[in-house]
């Protein structure tokens, strides 16, 4: 009887709420800063059926009129977790777009997300996040017939409420955003010599910001509907996989966005795979990491699909190749570099929230992205590692010898990685990217002259060498690539190659961490200040002389040491936060 009462009462909500949208010609909204449950994930008695509470002891008024209450249920192997929130319902979340929105009551959707498939439910209305109703079941008893009739004849009420509902949300909402986008378009000052963004590039005016985004991605349910993708371009090609420049259309409308598609062959179902189970993990998300929208299996053409944000300036490799970079640039992708890899690396997020630690494992300039703001951020997970607690040593000893060999580690190359200790992994991606740390630094202005673009060891090696060819080099030899006196002439510069040095060092535990190397760049501007400052007070050298960049010091070791030692920071390896 009170499932029944629960149904009646559900149904007369969606009767008002379509009564209310016929008045106005779209859902209401609240106009002021809602009051909510916020908690992080935390554990839950709840099953998942029925009504229950979300027992967060944690109120908080939302930051914006726009955000609404959130609360995701999930189910994992240990047992049930429940996560509330604020969240603007016109951002996604997770992957996905919040809908029914303007209801009062925590009505529970299974939805599938980026992380796996999840219950959600969004409302308006004071701490409505903290009561979670779900999936009424209607079960009329034959001993109260007069309900049964109610019910029916609401029935198509309901329907018709529910089919508008979705009717404004997947065609009037759009064309609006549509007018505001091209509104916005038209304040905009055209750049000189720039392109003319017309109704069909109108999705990128945002572009110099970070990542896109799709809205159309994230609206779909990928199991049953494909995106409705047309492919432009090849634009790279890799051992395992193609990458196409495409098309993705926004739904109602004419209008695109641009965005990467890579296709693997049948055959590379496997990677695929583990590339696809690394990015679908919520907290691999940074900005300098690539966005990554969904993945899709295409059976009838034999293969396997993955969608991300696309970049015009290319892969890293590409972009010094064709570009002498600044010592201000040196510093953004050098920095944004690092900071990707300590977040790969890291055990935990910035909020303190324990996270999985994955390895790259096949670092290299052509697998790392620019994107238009001079940063890096890293792609191709296809070798990458999820760092679990649960992996044994024959786990680790089972992943194998991979990777590019002019990137590999002298242990990776020698096959004698410590499978002990789970850091072994971390510090043979730190050597890959000292090796990146060179190529950007040999292409930037400030080390004088500056030489056609060379990858890692150069013509000391042939273009794709072998493994025992680079042991020659790395392992019998110790050899590195070169590190010219004229480079330690530039403070900046010097301090960067100090860096290196030790990132490179053959014994990995001697190495620094992402996380360190990423403080470090940051703290150069103004440990250079300080030596300008110093070596003036000291020579007095008048101030039209003063060439505050650069510094005459004999010996190339005694240089980087005396730098090293004034841009000392807490370096420990297992410093990973």
């Amino acid at each position: 009887m009170e499932d029944q009462r629960c149904s009646l009462s559900l149904s007369i909500f969606f009767l008002t709420v379509l009564l209310d949208s016929g008045t106005t010609g779209m859902p209401s909204f609240f106009p002021m800063n809602q009051l909510c449950k916020f908690c992080d994930v935390e554990s839950s008695n709840c099953s998942g059926t029925g009504t229950c509470t979300s027992n967060c002891s944690i109120t908080a008024i939302c930051s914006s009129a726009e955000e609404i209450c959130v609360a995701l249920w999930r189910k994992n192997e240990t047992g049930f977790s429940i996560e509330t929130l604020c969240h603007d319902p016109s951002k996604s979340l997770y992957g996905m777009m919040l809908d029914d929105f303007n209801s009062s009551a925590c009505l529970m959707k299974e939805k599938n997300t980026t992380g796996g498939m999840v219950q959600v439910c969004s409302c308006t209305g004071d701490e409505c996040n903290n009561f979670l109703i779900f999936s009424p079941v209607v079960d009329p008893s034959p001993d109260d017939p007069l309900v049964s009739v109610v019910l029916v004849s609401l029935l198509p009420l309901l329907v018709m409420g529910i089919a508008g509902m979705f009717y404004w949300y997947r065609v009037h909402r759009p064309r609006l955003r549509s007018q505001e986008w091209k509104s916005s378009i038209k304040k905009r000052k055209p750049k000189s010599g720039g392109l003319d963004c017309s109704d069909v590039c109108v999705i990128m005016m945002d572009d110099d910001r970070s990542d896109s985004s799709s809205t159309d991605a994230n609206n779909l349910n990928h199991n049953t509907e494909p995106l409705p993708i047309e492919l432009d371009q090849l634009v790279g090609k890799g051992r395992f996989a193609q990458v196409y420049k495409a098309k993705l259309k926004q739904a109602a409308s004419d209008q695109f966005e641009t965005v990467a598609v890579k296709i693997f062959p049948y055959e590379e179902y496997a990677s695929w795979k583990n590339e696809k189970d690394i990015f679908s993990n919520s907290d691999l998300r940074h900005e300098n990491v690539l966005h990554f929208l969904t993945a899709e299996e295409k059976k009838a053409q034999r293969q396997y699909w993955l969608i991300t944000a696309f970049h015009t300036r290319g892969n890293l490799q590409e972009h010094l190749t064709h570009n002498i970079t600044s010592w201000e640039e040196l510093k953004i992708l050098g920095s944004s570099l690092a900071r990707g890899v300590s977040h790969l690396h890291s055990d935990r997020l910035p909020c303190g929230r324990p996270k999985v630690a994955i390895v790259h494992r096949d670092l290299k300039s052509s697998n790392i992205l620019v994107k238009n703001d001079l940063t890096c951020c890293l792609c191709d997970f296809g070798l990458g590692l999820q760092l679990d607690s649960s992996l044994s040593v024959d786990d680790l000893a089972n992943s194998g010898q991979v990777g590019t060999a002019r990137y590999m580690a002298p242990e990776v190359l020698e096959a004698r990685l410590n499978l002990e200790n789970i850091e072994s992994f971390k510090q043979a991606d730190i050597y890959s990217m000292a090796l990146v740390l060179w190529e950007m630094t040999s292409r930037c202005e400030a080390v004088g002259e500056v030489k056609d673009y060379e990858p890692a060891y150069g013509s000391k090696v042939r273009e794709h060498p072998c493994v025992e060819s680079m042991k020659d080099n790395v392992l019998r030899d110790r050899g590195r690539p070169e590190i010219p006196d004229t480079w330690l002439r530039h403070q900046g510069v010097a301090m960067m190659c100090g860096t290196i040095m030790e990132c490179w060092d053959h014994d990995p535990e001697a190495r620094l961490t992402a996380h360190c190397v990423a403080e470090r760049i940051s703290e150069m501007e103004d440990e250079m200040d300080k030596l300008s400052s110093h070596s003036s007070s000291t020579e007095k050298i008048p101030e039209e002389l003063k060439i505050p960049t650069e510094v005459e010091i004999p010996e190339e070791m005694m240089k980087i040491t005396e730098l090293q030692d004034i841009i000392a920071v807490d370096c420990s390896v297992s410093d990973q936060k």
